[in-house]
């Protein structure tokens, strides 16, 4: 067993298509099966499910990518730690985004202003997909709402901020600053699919005010939500904070004052896994970051 066979056999799992990863590893398609073929000899057992010309990843190559997955984590690991041993200026920052996506595009435009050298690997995901990754060192921090509480992750609180209420123009409640949930109960809203932090927390406030929320149009991707509130197809949750300047404005917010809606935004990082002079540079100046928007508020 070698290197070259776990990286073959990781990019087959992740695809679960043999023809793709050739394609992606540049080698050809024969040769490729070959080796998987060698690979599960070795192991004593199947890895893939083989389904006429499809392939399927079965519960043994479920098991045995988990470990390949934390080979890999590591070796990126020790590159990182030589890499500063050895002085070097230069660096990479794995960053996982479940939260705040508007915000980093300019977060991380002022940090390379000030450290050019330093990379950036972006992921944008639901959360529990989020944390199995990150235990298994495939990235350097998360940023998720609310943040991770689980043994063998730390966390930090970056920012708390209020959850309004967009409600597009000529809409009955515009004119009022402050309204109870209760009051948009049989409403259309907009939101962002089961199993994003925001929508999990916006349903358990609606719960909270006596309803359970009629959904109009849902989205796995912020950015499409927030087109649809721009375009007035219905009312929607919104964080006041990092979602600010991104609705534009025709769109009128109003403050929810029963029940108080809030999230709390966290980043979030593998204790055991080393984290490179760039990563820890990055963390110092993430909390200075959203410590001056809490402060701007």
């Amino acid at each position: 067993m070698d290197l070259l066979q776990l990286k073959y056999f990781r990019t087959v799992a992740r695809l679960e298509h043999m023809t793709r990863a050739a394609e992606e590893l540049m080698i050809a398609q024969p040769a490729l099966s070959q080796t998987i073929s060698r690979l599960e000899d070795e192991l004593g057992v199947l890895l893939f499910d083989r389904l006429g010309r499809r392939i399927r990843l079965n519960l043994f190559g479920q098991a045995f990518l988990v470990r390949v997955e934390r080979i890999f984590a590591e070796l990126e690991q020790a590159q990182a730690e030589l890499a500063d041993l050895a002085g070097g200026n230069r660096g990479e920052v794995v960053l996982a985004l479940g939260a705040a996506t508007h915000l980093i595009p300019d977060l991380l435009s002022d940090y390379r202003q000030q450290h050019p050298q330093i990379s950036f690997r972006l992921f944008q995901q639901r959360v529990t997909t989020m944390v199995q990754q990150l235990e298994q060192g495939a990235f350097d921090f998360c940023i998720t709402a609310p943040p991770l509480h689980k043994p063998g992750i730390a966390s930090i609180p970056l920012l708390t901020e209020e959850i309004a209420l967009a409600l597009p123009p000529a809409h009955r409640l515009e004119k009022r600053k402050r309204i109870r949930l209760s009051e948009v109960a049989g409403e259309a809203f907009l939101s962002l699919k089961a199993g994003h932090g925001l929508r999990d927390l916006t349903d358990a406030y609606c719960l909270q005010a006596g309803f359970t929320p009629q959904i109009a149009f849902e989205s796995d991707d912020p950015s499409t939500l927030r087109g649809l509130i721009r375009a007035g197809q219905g009312i929607a949750f919104v964080p006041t904070i990092s979602w600010r300047g991104s609705l534009g404005p025709s769109v009128v917010q109003v403050q929810i004052e029963e029940p108080r809606c809030e999230r709390t935004i966290g980043l979030a990082w593998l204790e055991q896994r080393y984290l490179s002079v760039a990563a820890e540079q990055f963390r110092t100046f993430i909390k200075e970051y959203f410590a001056r928007l809490s402060q701007a508020e």
